[in-house]
């Protein structure tokens, strides 16, 4: 049978992408991670379930960190992250990573893991299987493991690596409180806001402690820029509404605490239509989440993924012009820090016929 992951059971012998891969001189098999690429869960669940059934199952599948030209399993460094069938013959990915509390029990953990990687868990078809806490060590950070059960079907293995990988990275942002934009809205979507307080606003993220007034064109316009602005940006960024900053010298403005907004049935339709009606185009991916902090009050989030480069520049349909805002005007809001330029429909026609032309 031809597969992207074959095992030979009359050698014990495994092969990824027609590669052969060895033992680690234990009971595992050691990979490289161009291995991952081409090679589909689907296969490895079936080979793997082929192995267990002789009793020949590997314990589980390590990646090796040593450079691609190089590999030598049973002396190698292998990667936090691995592959292994569970009980129930269901292909589970495994990572481990580092906490500070050493009191926490099995129980607690759990408790600690879930809201915190349970949207980005949601979002990729997979979901906790198990949560083991580390040994109280006080000599140093204590080492967690969690496993992950993940849809397989269509799925290589490179693509449930990078599950767990944001799962990793996000409980890594967690602790560290080290946090970028790829993991910010997972965390502000999994209840941790408090872990962007103290960060200070940058070319991916913009706060605002108020809502944007969408009842007026004021409002949909600096909106409208402020969602632009991150659309013209080279990696896209977030919009925070329900936090307070402070300027702090130096840093810039700095969010200093949050402040929930009222939030009611019609906040992220109306949010959706004033970007409709001022972007141009309309931004592709835009994400518009509304946290709930308590009843009625938290955050709007807009979240704008990268853009692709033919579609830039984005254009907001109305500008400010002398502090008054002018609707025949377009607005061209580039990046964080720059202030929109106001150009009229006659100024582009004219500068575009003299390209053409």
């Amino acid at each position: 049978m031809a597969g992207t992951v074959k095992y030979d059971m009359r050698n014990d012998t495994w092969f990824f992408n027609g590669v052969e891969r060895r033992h680690d001189g234990a009971a595992s098999i050691v990979v490289k991670r161009l291995d991952l690429v081409s090679a589909t869960a689907t296969d490895l669940v079936r080979e793997m379930r082929r192995a267990r059934r002789l009793e020949l199952e590997p314990e589980f599948i390590f990646i090796d960190t040593a450079p691609d030209d190089y590999y030598s399993p049973k002396d190698t460094i292998v990667e936090s992250i691995s592959f292994l069938l569970g009980q129930n013959d269901e292909l589970l990915v495994e990572f481990g990573f580092e906490g500070s509390d050493h009191k926490l029990d099995d129980r607690q953990l759990r408790a600690a893991v879930d809201p915190i990687v349970e949207p980005l868990l949601r979002r990729n078809k997979a979901v906790i299987r198990s949560v083991r806490a580390g040994p109280n060590d006080y000599s140093g950070p204590k080492y967690h493991t969690i496993e992950l059960a993940v849809e397989t079907r269509g799925r290589t293995l490179s693509e449930i690596y990078a599950i767990a990988e944001s799962a990793q990275t996000l409980l890594h942002a967690a602790e560290s409180g080290v946090l970028t934009r790829d993991n910010a809205r997972d965390l502000l979507v999994g209840g941790r806001a408090d872990l962007l307080v103290g960060l200070p606003e940058s070319n991916w993220l913009d706060v605002k402690s108020q809502h944007y007034n969408l009842d007026t064109d004021q409002g949909k316009i600096s909106l409208a820029e402020a969602v632009s602005r991150f659309c013209n940006a080279e990696d896209g960024g977030i919009v925070v509404v329900g936090m307070d900053t402070k300027n702090i010298a130096g840093s810039g403005e700095t969010i200093k605490s949050l402040r929930p907004v009222p939030l009611d049935s019609r906040m992220r339709r109306r949010y959706r239509q004033a970007v409709e009606n001022r972007v141009v185009p309309f931004p592709t991916g835009l994400d518009i989440d509304i946290i709930e902090t308590s009843p009625g009050q938290g955050l709007v989030v807009l979240t704008v993924p990268p853009q692709d480069e033919e579609l830039k520049p984005f254009l907001v349909h109305g500008a400010f012009v002398n502090g008054k805002v002018q609707g025949a005007y377009i607005s061209i809001v580039r990046r964080s820090g720059e202030d929109s330029i106001p150009i009229t429909a006659q100024q582009i026609h004219s500068t575009l016929a003299s390209i053409l032309h």
